[in-house]
């Protein structure tokens, strides 16, 4: 029984030491262990095999690298190669990984991430995602009476503050926060404290919570800044408290927290939809119960207020979630389109080293016929790929420092991550997988395809000993390498489209020599009409008096950079149901703007210098109210309510996109600010809308003395031409297509290295037999055709699956595609078309050397 444990023992040590010495020292151990016990002599055994095992695959260990150096240092080009494809392969991985998994895989920096729950107003059919349609206080008021599926309930809503006395004046980003929003999220300030019910009531209380930026920023990190008094708004405000460097909410642009104060009058308007609200699900309430609990409530608020809430319904998702569908499906594609590089690199890696196997196949016979078993020379050329594979990590590492910074523009800001992506243990983690899936994965391959009976028969034959098996595995592997160019190809082209047709989307206004800025002024200052129209007058006074200033207006938002309030308008005779529940969009605009935008004037006037405090009140209304409201009548000097005021139309424009080039928007109207009373803070004009003759740019330095003469302490941010706000629309897709348009490069360049490698290595093999028919007279260019058509054969092989492939990656990706379809013509036919080109490149080099064969050569060769 000893006897058999310790030759199963033996298994340990390498084959060929088993072999040669495994008899000996099992006759050996039988004798020292003549009787002692079972157990002794097990005990022996171990302590015997185990550790003497280890030794020898030590030796052997480092004979095979000393071996691998010294013929890799012989073949630097072959080494140079691998390394480089393997870089490509592991550091594009490592790197998608690593956004990834900081967006998609890690738990958001809170407690109990997966409770926390966020609620927004969308349509009552679900077809709304995210914060789409913002809560109105009066809804959000009654989701928190009613609601016991969730708890802790906190609304915040987006703002901004300016402050002064420390310098240059800066407007910066922040948020107001009801009480429980802080708490909720179960994060404790790294200084002082948080908001209290008696922030959020007494309008004495005037507190403000810093972000860790901020405070180091501007406070030069004072440990003693709680208790001091800093002057946000024109108003003075006690600084209660510091919020942890890791910690950003609801975006990482936060700079600080301010009171979010609701009163009474808040809640009087049900379709004032400006609020976020953030909460817990209760102990052992799963998603989905909560989720139906949300919709019970949604159609009871529908029945008990149908004039604004028939066709509301609740967006009910994760914090988690946050990530637009766009946004995770983005990501997955690259992912997927990094994965795919990867199976790219191992397959053109296994065919650099079938073609290194090719070349040494003398070699190993030889070293077989001396009595190298095939287990030796297995191991010895998968120890080559390991050692190749780790040199190809190591240089992929660095192309994934590289490549992280990149892919992190492809991140959302509005998303709250645990760290920025960067390479973490668990990168490294991942790219050490990658490194052994490549090394041992695709080096497996033709490691096994040596030894045995094909070490005589290629001593006696030559190279050309197993040639027909090794390329037929390799012309495999190159139509893989052709499938996989042709998804991504195919992949990119329909992004391509994609960005096209988004960039093709008239959004209603012309950009071209327009330069805008912000002058948001502080709350006081902005609530009161008299003090806020004159700021206004007299700073587009003085800029359209600026020589080359073609018009200059003021707006409460920028299209594409706030998308306005919403507010349903009330039509005289006009049946309560039909108003919509996505209602219209507002803007408070001052003369001018329509000029400025270059928006035209289809009917009646804009708004003009007459339209004061205390005239009539009067609106510039666009398109698609008329089609909504008045399809068939003259909207001239017709009227309707909003919000308990009666406006006359007096005007018709062009309709504009105000929530993007990808998304249709509601109806817009246009109200005079010079005719507003108290205003909140989403409808104060503020954005400056500057329109030139010439290089709007040059007018910057004479504008900011302008405003620095009506007001030293007024900040100016946000400064930039109208064509650039217009161009960020398409930024992310444009990242995102940089990148899976480098990787599919990369592919198609990967591909044609493996076409050219493969070809050559048919006429390498087929020498002999090409000479042999041009002595016999054959036509030189029979030779050459010969090649090409294999090359198209091999595109076709990989082509075909390709297409179908990239199809249902297509569809997949349908959410990124903007209206262009998975199956779109042009895309396919160009990713087809650009992998043949690249095929045929591939093809020329080796179907030149077969036209080149010298017949008498070719014929002594062997």
């Amino acid at each position: 029984m000893s006897r058999r444990f310790y030759r199963a023992l033996l298994w340990l040590y390498p084959k060929s030491f088993r072999v040669e010495y495994g008899a000996e020292l099992a006759h050996t151990f039988e004798e020292s262990t003549r009787g002692r016990s079972r157990l002794a002599a097990h005990l022996a055994a171990i302590g015997d095999v185990v550790p003497n095992a280890m030794l020898a695959h030590g030796t052997v260990l480092r004979q095979d690298l000393r071996y691998a150096v010294r013929a890799m240092s012989r073949s630097r080009g072959f080494v140079t190669a691998v390394v480089l494809v393997t870089a490509l392969g592991v550091g594009a991985n490592t790197a998608t990984f690593s956004v990834a998994d900081a967006v998609l895989l890690r738990p958001l920096p809170f407690p109990q991430p997966d409770a926390l729950v966020r609620l927004c107003e969308g349509p009552r059919d679900g077809s709304g995602w995210g914060c789409m349609n913002e809560l109105s206080p009066a809804n959000f008021r009654d989701v928190v009476a009613m609601a016991r599926k969730t708890r802790g309930w906190g609304a915040f809503t987006g703002a901004e503050a300016n402050l002064v006395g420390g310098g240059e004046p800066v407007r910066l980003s922040a948020t107001a926060v009801t009480p429980e929003v802080l708490p909720v999220l179960g994060v404790r300030p790294l200084l002082g404290r948080v908001f209290d019910a008696k922030d959020a009531t007494d309008p004495r209380a005037g507190t403000v919570v810093l972000s860790y930026g901020l405070w180091q920023s501007q406070f030069g990190g004072n440990p003693d800044v709680v208790g001091t008094t800093i002057r946000l708004d024109d108003v003075p405000r006690v600084v209660i408290g510091v919020m942890p460097r890791s910690f950003h909410f609801p975006t990482t642009n936060d700079q600080l927290w301010t009171p979010l104060v609701l009163r009474e009058e808040d809640y009087a308007e049900r379709d004032n939809t400006y609020l976020q609200a953030i909460g817990r699900l209760a102990p052992g309430v799963t998603f989905e119960s909560a989720r139906g609990e949300l919709a019970m409530i949604a159609a009871r608020l529908a029945r008990d207020h149908p004039e604004t809430n028939e066709d509301v319904g609740f967006s009910f998702f994760r914090q988690r979630d946050q990530v637009l569908p766009r946004y995770r499906v983005m990501l997955l594609a690259l992912c997927g389109a990094s994965l795919s590089l990867l199976l790219l690199t191992g397959a053109n890696l296994a065919n650099l080293l079938l073609v290194r196997a090719s070349a040494r196949e003398r070699e190993l016979a030889v070293r077989a016929a001396l009595g190298a078993g095939r287990e030796r020379l297995v191991r010895q050329m998968l120890t080559e790929s390991v050692v190749l594979a780790l040199l190809g990590g190591a240089v992929g590492l660095l192309v994934a420092m590289l490549a992280v910074p990149l892919l992190t523009h492809l991140v959302p800001t509005s998303l709250p991550l645990a760290h920025e992506p960067r390479l973490d243990p668990r990168a490294l983690l991942i790219a050490g997988a990658f490194t052994a899936l490549t090394g041992i994965g695709f080096g497996l391959l033709p490691a096994t395809m040596v030894g045995g009976r094909a070490a005589f028969s290629a001593l006696r034959d030559g190279a050309r000993a197993g040639g027909g098996r090794r390329q037929r595995l390799r012309a495999v592997l190159v139509a893989v390498e052709v499938a996989v160019s042709v998804v991504l190809l195919v992949s990119s082209g329909l992004l391509i489209r994609a960005v096209w047709k988004v960039r093709a989307v008239d959004p209603g206004f012309t950009t071209e020599q327009v330069l805008t800025m912000r002058t948001a002024l502080p709350s006081p200052r902005a609530a009161d009409t008299l003090r806020r129209t004159e700021f206004y007058d007299r700073v587009l006074a003085g800029v359209q008096s600026l020589p080359g200033v073609q018009a200059a207006a003021y707006t409460s938002g920028l299209p594409f950079v706030l998308w306005g309030g919403i507010g349903a308008a009330e039509i005289p005779g006009e049946d309560e149901r039909n108003r919509r529940a996505d209602g219209e969009s507002l803007r408070w605009i001052t003369p001018q703007f329509f000029t400025a935008l270059g928006v035209p004037v289809l009917r009646g006037r804009a708004i003009a210098d007459g339209d004061r405090f205390g005239r009539p009140l009067v609106a510039v209304v666009s398109e698609a109210f008329v089609r909504r409201h008045w399809p068939n009548g003259e909207p001239l000097g017709k009227r309707f309510r909003l919000r308990g005021m009666d406006y006359t139309v007096v005007g018709v424009v062009r309709d504009i996109r105000v929530r993007g080039l990808e998304r249709s928007s509601e109806p817009q109207l246009y109200f005079a600010a010079a005719q507003a009373g108290q205003l909140g803070g989403l409808y104060v004009p503020k954005d400056l809308i500057v329109r030139a003759n010439g290089r709007s740019e040059t007018l910057l330095p004479a504008i900011r003395r302008v405003i620095r003469g009506v007001d030293p302490e007024q900040p100016i941010s946000d400064v930039r031409q109208l064509s650039e706000v217009v161009s960020n629309q398409t930024a992310d897709r444009r990242a995102q297509l940089g990148v899976l348009t480098a990787l599919a490069v990369v592919a198609l360049l990967l591909t044609g290295i493996g076409i050219y490698g493969l070809l050559a290595f048919i006429v390498a093999q087929r020498a002999r037999e090409i000479g042999v028919r041009l002595a016999l007279g054959a036509d030189p260019r029979r030779a050459a055709r010969m090649i090409v058509f294999e090359a198209v054969r091999l595109a076709l092989l990989g082509g075909i699956p390709g297409v179908l492939v990239a199809y249902a990656a297509a569809r997949a990706m349908r959410a990124l595609l903007f209206g262009v379809p998975p199956s779109d013509p042009l895309a396919l036919a160009a990713g087809v078309g650009v992998v043949l080109v690249a095929t045929l490149i591939g093809s020329l080099a080796p179907a030149l050397s077969a036209v080149r064969v010298s017949p008498l050569l070719a014929m002594r060769a062997d």
